[in-house]
């Protein structure tokens, strides 16, 4: 919550600390009431009206057929205002979720008034980025309520499967940073853990892709996925919080530190919370998301002037903030505006914390020991000069008191190698949006480059690289050393990513902080959604095969080694291989319905889905498929007989502003219509690039794939998830020695894997090779010089249209595609003769699956819990 002291009482004594924290404490019970008053004795008071009035009244969870169908038809007819004969799937849907939600709610509620009784440590989740998924299916798969309500629609003449594709993806991130998010609130919630995420309420998302039909490119349009009503969201209008920009601080003259901010914008903060079910468990946590809104809006007087844009400047100028995911920051606007949104959320995540924090009547030097906070990547690295400002004005503590409290706090994941990946942010405009956090990184920087300093006199190059702010036209703020310098902990997400951490992006810190400040958490996904949600035909067979309930192999997925002793049982593998396929056949259907093509489920389904990028080396599958299809031409009719079907999958976005990948993706669909019509191979080899992927399109691929592919240049992936995913369900990978593949390859086997490429200490010399010492791609691989020549001879679009990409691969190379080709191809034939032998394909599959413990993310959540957090279990009982 941000407050200002009144520039005339600068060089007033202050109030004392303890008036001021009463005051607080008075005015945040009257707020949410949500902290139950106790008598003299400590027992807590029934605050209004007959107790047993209320507690008779309050109902529990709808889990019996007749509540559910009642409860459904009730939000039909209340809620909805609609009648049996005009309902349709939407409406039903609505209804469905509505009454779903009111579940939910009653544990919610439970679960927050136990979390507030026994006050535990709590941890907050910060992250820009969550890719939730459909809800109403996960919701009832953790409730365990899916077979009740799938009874009382039938009853009511809708079936469950057309009732669940009604909902929208929630649009509120866009790759794996927001995926994994949602997989860790799902786990922290199966887990019993107290953690709480906190992000932005989207209006739009990042955009709905769509593939001109003309040309093949990648268009964007809005995704307006709040069009329809989002019954998964509980507005909060009594939890707001003004949120101040620009405007001037002025330092006190005492020497403390402290300064008045004051002026400038302010704009509320009002909270929406998404509730977030435990499998197994009434346990439900919380996920708080923040909309923008102006302080007073509608400028009245403009308006009855005629100036009607100045009446609405204010509010839209407000709105903006949380309009868009990932604004383009290529303009200065969209710079600023991005930066508004990442303080607008660490801001008024913090001001919650703290409100919540001084419920508990705890001293503030206390902090620390009650909240934990994860930043998820540089995003919310904001929160700790926040945390800061929030000490030092308002609370008046010590300024070294207040830097302890905060690296205490705060814990940091990074989520890349790449150095050009690392936010910075102009110094001017820090200075001119949030004039008082400009002076705290300054101050902060000159207390943290002294200590440098002393610990290694003279050394003025260190200085410089360590220093929080890079020097340049103009100076730039580092945020990823200001996270590293802001935490108790910092660690990477798969072990070469966090080796590679300490080693490349943060040797220097290493060397000052020790090796113990640096450790790694290798990513998880939760089997709740990624195998049980997306793939029930093999969930069921792996529940009878094991002998297990559902509930215990999938809150313990080492479990499933159990499957390791029926690998050679002939009646198992035809059941497991019954399971693909059927996986298969539903993908194909979906791909005929939306694209209108045939797919052969008979054919090898290969799989690459994830954000293109060029270090994820989409062009390098597009250009193989390439090779393989010039190779199936100079085939006679006999041969191709004897080879491998393949049908190949591409999905994913590409931001707007990437030509590169967005010429890839234009490649990848042009290719495709040459491919699909061919009369000589079109039986041999199909290719599809699935437009708008999303996570309920991963959960139609991921089962269905033979292999997947997760090519990055080696050193450059920091983990994936989506191999993870793709193994779970028992599909081979195919991929180099970069990220989670290593750790995949460790627990399945490497006879299980298919790797290639040159490896991660390989990528720098080849580089400067590529720079200083440049070989012809003709000399370096012929095989894929013939393949660019393809391409360069129009017959997948004439004009030159794709010579900007393949100039990416002649000159500089810089993701080594010319070097990894070759030993790419082997690996696609040795992936070709492996799966002409079905039975032992099928072993390699189920040790696959069977090997995918570790990549729980309820093990990822429990390390974070126990080795960073420090915080535990707190089971909700029921009273």
């Amino acid at each position: 919550m941000t407050s200002t002291i009144d520039p005339r009482n600068i060089g007033k004594p202050p109030p004392s600390p303890g008036a001021r924290r009463a005051t607080t404490r008075r005015h945040v019970r009257s707020l949410t009431g949500d902290f139950p008053e106790v008598d003299d004795r400590g027992k807590e008071k029934w605050p209004r009206g007959d107790e047993k009035t209320w507690k008779d009244a309050m109902r529990g969870v709808h889990s019996e057929l007749p509540e559910v169908t009642k409860s459904i038809v009730n939000h039909v007819q209340t809620s909805l205002a609609r009648a049996p004969y005009n309902l349709d799937d939407l409406g039903a849907y609505q209804a469905a979720a509505l009454s779903v939600r009111d579940n939910l709610i009653v544990n919610w509620n439970s679960t927050q008034l136990h979390y507030t009784r026994k006050a535990p440590k709590r941890a907050y989740y910060l992250s820009l980025e969550f890719l939730m998924g459909r809800t109403l299916s996960n919701a009832l798969l953790n409730l365990g309520l899916q077979p009740t309500y799938s009874t009382s629609l039938s009853n009511l003449g809708f079936a469950l499967e057309d009732v669940l594709v009604q909902e929208r993806d929630a649009a509120l991130g866009n790759g794996g940073l927001g995926r994994l998010a949602a997989c860790y609130l799902d786990s922290s919630a199966t887990q019993e853990l107290p953690l709480w995420g906190y992000g932005l309420r989207y209006k739009y998302g990042i955009f709905q892709q769509l593939i001109n039909e003309h040309d093949g490119s990648q268009l964007e349009a809005p995704d307006p996925w709040l069009e329809h009503q989002n019954p998964w969201e509980l507005p909060r209008l009594d939890v707001t919080y003004e949120i101040r920009f620009y405007g001037s601080a002025d330092r006190w003259g005492d020497g403390s530190g402290r300064a008045v901010w004051s002026g400038g914008q302010e704009v509320l903060a009002v909270a929406y919370d998404v509730m977030i079910p435990g499998y197994g468990t009434k346990n439900t946590n919380n996920l708080r998301l923040w909309e923008s809104k102006p302080k007073r809006g509608f400028d009245l007087q403009s308006f009855n002037a005629g100036d009607y844009e100045r009446a609405v400047e204010t509010s839209n100028s407000a709105a903006a903030i949380t309009s868009v995911l990932y604004p383009n920051d290529h303009t200065v606007f969209g710079k600023e505006l991005r930066l508004k949104q990442q303080y607008f959320w660490t801001a008024a995540s913090l001001a919650d914390m703290m409100r919540r924090f001084k419920n508990l009547e705890k001293p503030i030097s206390e902090f620390a020991e009650y909240n934990a906070i994860q930043l998820n990547d540089t995003h919310p690295t904001m929160a700790i000069v926040e945390l800061m400002r929030i000490l030092v004005d308002e609370e008046e503590v010590p300024w070294d008191q207040a830097w302890t409290i905060v690296t205490n706090t705060f814990f940091f994941t990074n989520h890349t190698v790449l150095p050009e990946a690392l936010e910075k942010w102009p110094v001017p405009l820090m200075t001119h949006l949030l004039p008082r956090h400009m002076q705290l990184i300054f101050d902060i920087n000159m207390l943290f480059l002294q200590s440098v300093e002393k610990q290694f006199p003279g050394d003025r190059e260190r200085l410089a690289r360590m220093s929080l702010i890079e020097e340049g036209f103009p100076q730039s703020i580092r945020m990823a050393n200001l996270a590293v310098i802001g935490s108790k902990k910092v660690n990477g997400v798969a072990e070469l990513h966090s080796d590679l951490v300490k080693r490349n992006l943060f040797p220097d810190f290493v060397e000052f902080y020790g090796q113990s400040k640096f450790a790694n958490v290798t990513n998880g996904i939760t089997p709740r959604r990624w195998l049980d949600q997306c793939n029930p035909a093999l969930s069921e067979l792996i529940t009878t095969t094991l002998n297990l309930p559902r509930e215990v192999w999938l809150k313990d997925l080492f479990k499933l080694e159990g499957l390791l002793k029926h690998v050679d049982d002939a009646k198992f593998q035809q059941r497991w291989a019954a399971v693909k396929r059927q996986n298969k056949e539903r993908l194909s259907n979906f791909v005929e319905k939306t694209l209108g093509i045939t797919v052969d489920a008979d054919a090898m389904f290969d799989v690459q889905v994830k954000r293109l990028h060029e270090y994820k080396r989409q062009t390098l599958n597009i250009l193989g498929v390439i090779h393989r299809y010039t190779t199936l031409k100079s085939m006679t009719p006999a041969e191709r007989k004897k080879v491998v079907k393949k049908a190949v999958f591409f999905a994913g976005k590409a931001a707007p502003g990437y030509y590169i990948a967005k010429l890839t993706i234009r490649l990848i669909v042009n290719v495709a219509r040459v491919i699909n019509e061919d009369p000589d191979t079109k039986d041999y080899l199909t290719l599809f690039f699935l437009p708008d992927y999303s996570v309920s399109l991963a959960e139609l691929l991921i089962p269905a794939s033979d292999i997947s592919q997760h090519i990055s240049t080696a050193g450059t992936e920091a983990s994936g998830t989506s191999n993870m995913k793709f193994c779970l369900n028992g599909g081979l990978l195919v991929g180099t020695v970069d990220g989670a593949n290593i750790e995949i390859a460790e627990e399945v086997g490497e006879d299980n894997v298919f790797f290639f490429g040159h490896l991660t200490p390989d990528v720098e010399p080849l580089r400067y090779q590529h720079t200083y010492h440049p070989i012809p791609v003709e000399e370096k691989s012929p095989a894929l010089a013939a393949v660019l020549n393809t391409v360069s001879s129009g017959i997948f679009g004439a004009d030159g249209i794709y010579e900007p990409l393949l100039n990416t691969v002649r000159q500089g190379d810089f993701y080594i595609l010319t070097d990894d080709f070759d030993s790419y191809i082997k690996a696609l034939e040795m992936v070709d003769e492996a799966y002409a032998d079905r039975t032992e394909w099928i072993k390699k599959s189920i040790r696959t699956s069977a090997k995918m413990g570790k990549f729980s993310s309820d093990r990822a959540i429990q390390d974070y819990a126990q080795e960073y957090w420090n915080i535990e279990s707190t089971k909700l009982v029921e009273e």
